[in-house]
């Protein structure tokens, strides 16, 4: 898979006069589920259980410590020079800084992941922005997890039943912001990207992502960064998920109802 398009980006467009919205598009981590926030809090629960805290530093410097293993690793899953497991692997080796079996490093890995999972949280905006958009849109996952992961999560979480479908970069064979994750996760709901709405919290993978391959593009931006600055020309930023139903209602009519029963 890779983890940008070939392609030059295309110009933004927004979607023809009269074209129907008739699909949202979610990311999950950092979008609907506070992967950062329940990261955080896993990770620290797990190195005090280990006894390791104070040998990375303490709870800051072992956080970035963290999240640097996590980047450099995930960015060579999405690059497809390893599988999702191995990657796992290769957080926990290279936050470790010394070589482990993979029995080892699995065994290490799942220790963690039972801290993380146990402190598992959606924010408390998303599920009132999934329940007022069932009516109107058809909704949908497209993240660059991997789907199994994700499919367990949402449903963890309670939310899976909201999407008809889950659409991941390990089996769509390529990565945001490639506009063929994209095409494909467009494809697989039957639709053309104007009908397709994404929204996720990254502005580079997401929302520029989105918006060059045509979708209409919504950057979650919970920070709230600049306010007073405007976002990039064809995408449209939000500070919370309860802003996203109203927005829709301004973009464009509505179409295809939901094939969720």
């Amino acid at each position: 898979m890779t983890a940008h398009a070939d392609r030059p980006p295309a110009p933004a467009h927004p979607p023809p006069p009269g074209t129907p919205l008739r699909a949202v598009l979610w990311d999950v981590d950092d979008t609907l589920f506070d992967y950062t926030g329940s990261d955080r809090a896993g990770v620290l629960r797990h190195l005090r259980a280990e006894g390791i805290l104070a040998a990375y530093g303490g709870e800051e410097a072992a956080l970035t410590r963290w999240r640097h293993a996590m980047e450099t690793e995930f960015a060579r899953f999405l690059a497809g020079e390893l599988g999702f497991l191995d990657h796992r692997r290769a957080r926990t080796r290279t936050f470790l800084d010394r070589p482990l079996s993979d029995a080892d490093a699995d065994a290490w890995f799942g220790r963690y992941l039972t801290h993380y999972e146990a402190c598992w949280t959606l924010f408390p905006d998303s599920l009132p922005a999934l329940e007022a958009l069932t009516p109107l849109v058809r909704q949908a996952v497209l993240s660059n997890a991997a789907t199994a992961n994700q499919e367990r999560k949402l449903t963890a979480l309670g939310i899976r039943e909201r999407f008809e479908a889950v659409l991941c970069a390990d089996e769509l064979g390529h990565a945001k912001p490639a506009a063929e994750a994209f095409d494909r996760a467009c494809q697989a709901l039957g639709l053309t990207p104007p009908e397709v709405l994404y929204v996720g919290d990254q502005l580079g993978i997401d929302a520029l992502g989105a918006r060059d391959a045509g979708l209409v593009a919504v950057w979650l931006d919970r920070t709230g960064g600049e306010r007073d600055e405007e976002p990039p020309e064809g995408v449209r930023r939000i500070a919370g998920l309860a802003e996203l139903p109203d927005l829709l209602r301004a973009v464009t009519g509505f179409g295809a109802p939901s094939t969720i029963r």
